[in-house]
């Protein structure tokens, strides 16, 4: 154990094992057994594609997941259980779990003031009152989007609620909270910075899975959910299933002897890879202009942009359908072909005529042809308009970024991840020792392929085509690196929406419950 300490103390010196409380907390050993008798009966009505469904439910409220909690605030979880929906009994035992998280901006999560499933806070919302496009067809989310660092899902400018959703399906619903990169102790120590978040989370799904035949619900088939930054650790959960690098981390914390490995995958928007996110940024959004109408430095753009192209053809990545390898070259047009093309097909082939009109006459840059939408690049790059970072978009010069914050080190808030921002800043592009090893443990790109993890089998990934907080390239990656390993990957992104759009909630519900 010792050795073990020595060895996180090395890699994150971040403060991560201190938390308010944390000596009365740590110093109760409690139980990890589901307590089925501990629960309130409670009602919902939820609207789904197919009418109105009233569920009467078991909600199990704010459950310490982890025997020697830091923070036991962030590191508990609820739980929904279906009692009878529209009055008729149902039995979830055998059904999928959802495992839906709230994180967003990689900030702190927590469930314990939820009063019932779907309960935690929402950030991130459209303004209240916006009105969409008169074009817009009730299916998209033209005209709003979730603020930057919120982790709300959003569909016509209303939110969606997975948690809900499977509850109405008949699904157990599994809600946990994570520590988050602002948490900061009574000396000032940062204990939610990185990896804390992809712990916490990782020992909630193994204190689901110690309690299995307690929770109900098949424990074999937890299908993770979340969006933003709660969307890149749904995915880093998928991919990093039962890593022995985490075990350190997750046996200070006290996690349940049981596997921490998923069955499928929901991810809306990841923001993850984010030692590469810079570089893909800039190739993909870099001449659009900000939102005060002026551009970036076009010469930092360049050599990130051209950083980008490097490590694309280090992946050795295939595009999906047969496109064949994927370069910076050829990027776009796999894009095109891939995604926007189908997406804004899609998009106008469920408008009626005359809206469609309407809506090619406001946008003469794209063309209709036999029930298909055909675009260029640049045309799509002018559609989309505004970017909505600067630069760098994700480790800012002045540490200003989230991610920054993410870095974090004990008192110190927020370091430079990548080598371009720490030479920019500081003339040497030496960033800190432990650096390297936390984006490891972040980004889900590097366990796909590991022999020595149990990535998930089946995923679900999904991004608006306007959503300019990361480039389009992070999401169209880490798919095709799932499908060279071998997994099922449905990929798809929202024509016109932007950042936290979930267009299709009640068929992702369908595709998981059907596998």
């Amino acid at each position: 154990m010792t050795n073990r300490r020595q060895i996180m103390q090395a890699t994150l010196a971040t403060g991560i094992l201190s938390g308010m409380g944390v000596v009365g907390a740590r110093a109760q050993t409690r139980s990890l057994v589901f307590d089925t008798n501990n629960f309130t009966q409670l009602t919902k009505t939820i609207q789904t594609a197919q009418g109105d469904r009233v569920v009467a439910y078991r909600f199990y409220k704010a459950i310490p997941y982890v025997s020697a909690p830091v923070d036991i605030t962030y590191q508990s979880l609820n739980i929904s259980v279906p009692v009878s929906i529209d009055g008729k009994p149902v039995d979830s035992s055998a059904s999928p779990i959802l495992f839906s998280n709230s994180v967003g901006g990689y900030m702190p999560s927590s469930v314990a003031e939820a009063t019932g499933v779907g309960g935690a806070p929402m950030r991130g919302l459209p303004p209240m009152g916006m009105q969409l496009s008169p074009q817009a067809a009730p299916l998209t989310g033209i005209g709003a989007e979730v603020q930057s660092g919120g982790n709300a899902m959003i569909a016509g400018g209303k939110r969606v609620s997975n948690a809900d959703l499977a509850l109405a399906a008949g699904m157990t619903v599994v809600e946990p909270g994570a520590r988050g990169r602002t948490l900061t102790d009574a000396a000032g120590n940062y204990y939610g910075v990185a990896p804390a978040a992809i712990v916490d989370l990782k020992a909630a799904v193994k204190y689901v899975r110690f309690n299995k035949g307690r929770i109900p619900g098949d424990t074999d088939r937890i299908v993770s959910s979340g969006t933003s930054a709660g969307g890149a650790l749904s995915a880093l959960l998928g991919a990093s299933g039962d890593s022995p690098l985490f075990a350190p981390y997750l046996e200070e914390i006290g996690a349940a002897d049981a596997s921490d490995a998923i069955f499928a995958v929901g991810s809306w928007c990841p923001i993850t890879d984010l030692e590469h996110a810079d570089m893909a940024y800039e190739w993909n959004w870099g001449t659009n202009p900000l939102s005060r109408g002026s551009a970036v430095d076009q010469n930092l753009s360049v050599q990130l942009k051209s950083g980008f192209a490097a490590y694309q053809s280090s992946l050795k990545l295939k595009g999906l359908g047969g496109f064949g390898p994927l370069t910076s070259a050829n990027y776009a047009d796999y894009l095109l072909k891939m995604y926007l093309q189908p997406a804004a097909t899609h998009y106008m082939s469920k408008l009626s005529s005359e809206d469609r009109a309407a809506y090619l006459a406001k946008n003469p840059h794209i063309r209709w042809k036999s029930g298909k939408a055909s675009f260029g690049w640049s045309d799509y790059i002018s559609h989309v308009g505004a970017r909505k970072k600067g630069l760098p978009a994700f480790d800012a010069f002045d540490l200003s970024a989230g991610e920054n914050n993410l870095f974090g080190r004990d008192k110190t808030k927020a370091r430079h991840f990548t080598a371009f921002s720490q030479k920019h800043v500081s003339g040497a592009p030496a960033i800190d020792a432990d650096i390297p090893h936390l984006l490891n443990l972040m980004n889900p790109m590097f366990f796909i392929g590991k022999s020595d993890v149990s990535t998930a089998k089946h995923w679900w990934i999904r991004v608006g085509t306007k959503d300019t907080d990361t480039s389009l390239s992070v999401v169209a990656n880490l798919s095709a690196a799932l499908n060279a390993n071998k997994r099922t990957v449905n990929s798809a992104m929202y024509w016109d929406a932007g950042h936290g759009a979930n267009e299709d909630a009640d068929a992702f519900i369908n595709w998981f419950t059907s596998l």
